[in-house]
């Protein structure tokens, strides 16, 4: 009963945010083309109450992002540091996690450029101020990977410098576990700070509808009809690269490093997937998970009850997918250049903010900001999508619980704790 009142908030939580996103740009479009130009219309309205509640709620949104990431980086990497009781397993698992969301990121990049999601969406125009302050700087390669250690991690905590936060968290997480009892009180102080952090992010994201209606109100009021196209295309670009992902890459991976069917894999996979779907939470289908890689898969529960929590924990392939995309449709949007080390850049934050993002619904919002920090992106752009977010939301989390099972699959299948006939069998 629980778990269907959660569901319940959830939906209703999702229409809000949708009504938002609706009822904004209508409002914003009437504004655009029914009202004329006045100071009551551009300066009270527009500039006024629609400016300052819009970009309040971002604002609250960037609070979130460094305490948030780091207290749950420590708290992933603190659980990372475990894996030392599965030797081999733990270390094939998560280079494999890891590899697959690089990929990941960089599928998104490549097919969100082939799409081109934020041209036609000129941003610039209604922000001017904001794209003139963000536009990257290029740097070489070596100093890209001096850059993310950092000299002072307090002096990058309080700048916000993410890339230098994360390495700096990792290394936290990873000593916390190595050292044990003698740092379960510090430990305990990291987890009691993300729970935390976790609760003050709902309570943020209650203002949702509000701030997206006004954040949606305000741009359409500037591009009318114009920002419409853009954003359907950024949602088939999503879906493109959720699709390549899923039936291309895993599968590819599944029979590369087994030679087991795809095919057979997936359609006994498909009731974790759907219920994974309607979820949107990768935490809720860890038993069904487990349990359907035993019962028909043939995948010893030894190996599963330790690779599919953890991936819930570490392996958001479908969320850095997202971001990848929303990076590509937000630096066109504002027409600002990302060459390749910007690139490289959010690939690799994007993969290490997946290792600690809790598996829950819209969560991948707050690390996007990170990411568009990462590389100087004005995070207005995240209210555009922010609204859609939800639907997008559902298919990435069934790629996300994919992904973990595959993975789950071959390093299983290299330990010869695979049943082969089970699997085989067509029920």
């Amino acid at each position: 009963m629980t778990e269907e009142t959660k569901k319940k908030k959830k939906l209703s939580d999702t229409g809000k945010i949708l009504l938002g996103l609706i009822f904004g740009a209508v409002f914003g479009i009437i504004l655009n083309y029914l009202v004329p130009d006045s100071s009551i219309k551009n300066d009270v309205v527009i500039n006024g109450v629609l400016y300052v509640i819009g970009n309040g709620f971002l604002k609250l949104m960037k609070m979130l992002v460094v305490p948030l990431v780091f207290t749950s980086l420590i708290c992933g990497a603190a659980a990372i540091g475990d894996t030392k009781t599965l030797g081999k397993v733990g270390v094939k698992t998560i280079a494999l996690y890891i590899c697959t969301t690089a990929l990941a990121v960089s599928v998104a990049i490549g097919v969100a450029n082939l799409i081109r999601p934020g041209i036609g969406l000129n941003m610039s125009e209604i922000q001017a101020g904001d794209a003139v302050t963000t536009t990257t700087t290029q740097t070489g390669m070596a100093d890209t990977l001096l850059d993310i250690i950092p000299d002072n991690p307090f002096g990058s905590l309080a700048n916000g410098t993410m890339l230098q936060i994360i390495v700096f968290a990792l290394i936290v997480g990873i000593l916390i576990a190595k050292m044990g009892e003698r740092a379960e009180l510090l430990f305990n102080f990291a987890s009691q700070c993300n729970d935390l952090m976790m609760e003050m992010t709902m309570f943020v994201m209650k203002a949702a509808p509000i701030g997206v209606f006004c954040l949606i109100a305000k741009t359409f009021s500037g591009l009318g009809l114009d920002a419409i196209i853009p954003l359907l295309k950024y949602v088939i670009s999503v879906i493109a690269a959720l699709a390549v992902q899923c039936f291309g890459v895993y599968m590819l991976l599944l029979f590369g490093f087994t030679r087991l069917n795809p095919v057979r894999f997936f359609k006994k996979f498909l009731p974790v997937f759907g219920f994974a779907f309607s979820t949107a939470t990768s935490n809720a289908t860890i038993p069904l998970s487990i349990e359907t890689l035993e019962d028909k898969m043939g995948v010893s529960r030894r190996i599963s009850s330790f690779t599919i929590p953890l991936g819930a924990t570490i392996n958001m392939d479908g969320t850095s997918i997202m971001q990848g995309v929303a990076v590509v449709f937000a630096s066109q949007a504002y027409g600002i250049h990302l060459g390749l080390n910007g690139y490289l850049t959010v690939i690799a934050t994007a993969t290490l903010a997946s290792i600690g993002t809790a598996g829950v619904p819209s969560v991948g919002l707050i690390t996007l900001s990170m990411v568009f920090q990462s590389v100087g992106l004005p995070i207005e752009a995240i209210a555009l999508i922010m609204g859609i977010d939800r639907i997008l939301d559902m298919i990435r989390t069934a790629v996300n619980v994919t992904g973990d099972a595959v993975c789950t699959t071959i390093v299983a299948f290299q330990n010869k704790a695979v049943d082969i006939e089970r699997f085989r069998r067509e029920k």
